[in-house]
């Protein structure tokens, strides 16, 4: 089967959601421009929008229509050469409209899974429950006579166990992308002992037609993204501990510094507890719980994140994309407030933060921000210099600063020795790429 005949028949689970919809964006694109070219004129092709939610998917339909838009004004040259046989279509909004309503006319939104029985290729895109996605791929499995392919986006269970399990030999692998999907240019690539070539190379393909950039991870749980993020976020909730304990503070007043420290001080562009919450207090815990099973020398949990739950904080995001209450409060873009998980209620930020700033001591002259260094030539020097300037600062802040970045160097070292990144590179690029840092944190920097 060739590339174009493995996407004539697609389906995504869970399409409505967060990573599912961005995926079958993705998706509906590469396969409407397959279907354009010359060779394919004439060629059905179908991209099956699975998902629970019968109103979830008219909202899929609305975002799709949106950004489908947007893509085709960037791209009306190419289009006007795919479109050059329709006389009717003269001007360029009258190619856009065409064009949108060609990758539409792909997408099927159904809330049954029989829809995958036909297809070629599954996408799951649903929550990070083993029990679940081997549920749902062995059903598909059994009632398809294809012998589909299966790219489960996983970001933390182990594939071989969803091949095994599920009963797909051969014929699944891990393809995570980062959230948004459409945005974020990385993906980790997962393989197994017994994943065939051939769905290897069509995924390789794939990812190079969406202009993304694989870093293949060994199949180990969290793998090389969340494999990090994890224990980085569990540093910073151990950190924030033991500073309350130790300056015989509230933690809300910890975790407000800590915050910061891992934010300005660290250079990147959200704090690790701004981070936990965007991502989501809840995902956060249940990812943790997946991967700590598979670890023998640490325990991957944190009792702040049980009181979080328990008090029904749990941080992520709405479907408009605003974020969450969580560890910290927002409000319009920002954080106004933090949870104090003894009193059970939002502290303004405005009471403490002046005290809690100078506690941590003033910035170095030569501190840089994440916007103006992200993408600047000269970053790496700008870098080295505000650090070596907090290796030599006697305040709170800085040697808090050191100390995290030191960690999180720690933290990348291990997923090389435990074998789960073949190298720094692939630890650095995931880092830099799907979580948007300004350097790698395997560096000399913090030394």
């Amino acid at each position: 089967m060739t590339y174009e005949e493995r996407l004539q028949n697609v389906s995504v689970l869970g399409a409505a959601g967060k990573m599912g919809s961005g995926i079958l964006l993705l998706t509906a694109i590469e396969m409407t421009d397959l279907s354009l070219k010359p060779g394919n004129k004439g060629k059905t092709f179908v991209l099956n929008a699975i998902d629970v939610s019968a109103e979830g998917l008219a909202g899929l339909m609305k975002y799709l229509r949106g950004q489908v838009r947007k893509v085709a004004e960037k791209k009306t040259v190419w289009l006007r050469k795919m479109y050059a046989d329709r006389d009717d279509l003269v001007e360029n909004y009258d190619i856009i409209d065409e064009y949108v309503f060609d990758v539409l006319n792909v997408v099927r939104p159904v809330t049954t899974m029989a829809a995958a029985y036909q297809s070629n290729l599954i996408f799951e895109a649903v929550s990070e429950n083993r029990a679940l996605k081997v549920k749902l791929l062995g059903d598909i499995d059994k009632n398809n006579g294809n012998n589909p392919w299966f790219f489960t986006n996983t970001s933390s269970v182990p594939i071989k166990l969803i091949e095994k399990e599920a009963g797909l030999e051969g014929r699944v692998l891990g393809f995570h992308f980062y959230n948004p999907p459409a945005v974020q240019r990385l993906v980790e690539l997962i393989i197994t002992g017994k994943t065939l070539a051939e769905v290897e190379d069509f995924a390789r393909n794939y990812a190079k037609n969406l202009k993304k950039i694989i870093v293949p991870s060994n199949d180990f749980a969290g793998f090389i993204g969340n494999g990090h993020f994890m224990r980085d976020a569990l540093h910073g909730m151990k950190e924030a501990t033991a500073l309350a304990e130790e300056k015989n503070i509230p933690l809300y007043k910890a975790i407000y510094m800590v915050n910061k420290v891992t934010q300005d001080y660290l250079v990147r562009p959200m704090g690790i507890f701004q981070l936990i919450d965007y991502v989501g207090i809840d995902v956060v815990q249940f990812i943790l719980n997946v991967m700590n099973p598979f670890v023998e020398d640490e325990e991957l949990s944190h009792d702040l994140l049980d009181k979080m739950m328990l008090q029904g904080v749990k941080g992520g995001q709405k479907s408009s994309g605003a974020q969450k209450d969580g560890f910290l409060k927002y409000k319009g873009g920002r954080f106004t407030a933090i949870w104090d998980v003894h009193k059970q209620e939002y502290i303004d930020l405005d009471s403490f933060k002046d005290e809690c700033d100078e506690m941590l001591g003033e910035l170095p002259s030569s501190v840089v921000a994440w916007k103006s260094v992200i993408r600047n030539k000269k970053k790496d020097d700008l870098l080295a210099a505000f650090f070596n300037d907090l290796k030599t600062s006697a305040d709170l802040g800085a040697a808090m600063a050191i100390k995290y970045g030191l960690k999180s160097k720690a933290i990348g070292e291990k997923l090389v020795s435990d074998k789960v990144a073949k190298e720094t590179d692939h630890v650095n690029t995931v880092m830099l790429t799907g979580f948007f840092h300004a350097y790698g944190p395997v560096n000399n920097f913090f030394d």
